[in-house]
């Protein structure tokens, strides 16, 4: 069960107040995929291997492993998308210098032109929803999905560049 009141600080939390904010995460992520998808599609892909190509390219060089540990799926799982995206030529796979067995991952050009691409199309939406909501808002924003993100994991997501007028 759901406590709606759990902080004297907030305004009581009413079931409709979660409610909507669950629909508009749904509605949002719906609308935040579509163009990515339809990308995609052209090449046979889909939001797996969108998520791979993402953060492969946010963390060059990143193991399998640590791979696994930020999309928590099985190996089974990642082995097909990642053998997808290697023999597609989007992927480069090397050995980890320091060990041999350790695999590293990096985007290859034709990665990376995807990646560009899709997080293109994502950045200018997120770019005119902060604008349109102001600064404190866009600050709220990022309070709220870190509050929905598992605490073990909030560690893994960098944080927002300090900007000059938030310099003390």
């Amino acid at each position: 069960m759901v406590v709606l009141n759990s902080s004297p600080a907030l305004h009581p939390l009413r079931e409709e107040d979660l409610r909507q904010g669950i629909e508009l995460l749904f509605y949002a992520y719906r609308d935040f995929t579509g163009e990515p998808d339809a990308m995609l599609e052209k090449y046979g892909l889909g939001r797996a291997h969108h998520r791979v190509i993402y953060f492969v390219g946010r963390n060059p060089g990143i193991t399998v492993t640590d791979l696994l540990a930020i999309l928590r799926i099985t190996k089974q799982s990642l082995s097909r998308v990642l053998g997808h995206l290697l023999e597609n030529d989007f992927i480069l796979q090397r050995a980890d210098p320091a060990d041999r067995r350790r695999k590293q991952l990096t985007l290859s050009e034709k990665g990376k032109n995807l990646e560009h691409e899709l997080t293109s199309t994502q950045m200018e939406r997120f770019a005119r929803a902060y604008r349109d909501a102001g600064p404190e808002a866009v600050e709220g924003f990022r309070r709220v999905l870190i509050g929905i993100v598992e605490p073990e994991d909030r560690a893994q997501v960098r944080p927002a560049a300090i900007r000059p007028q938030n310099r003390r």
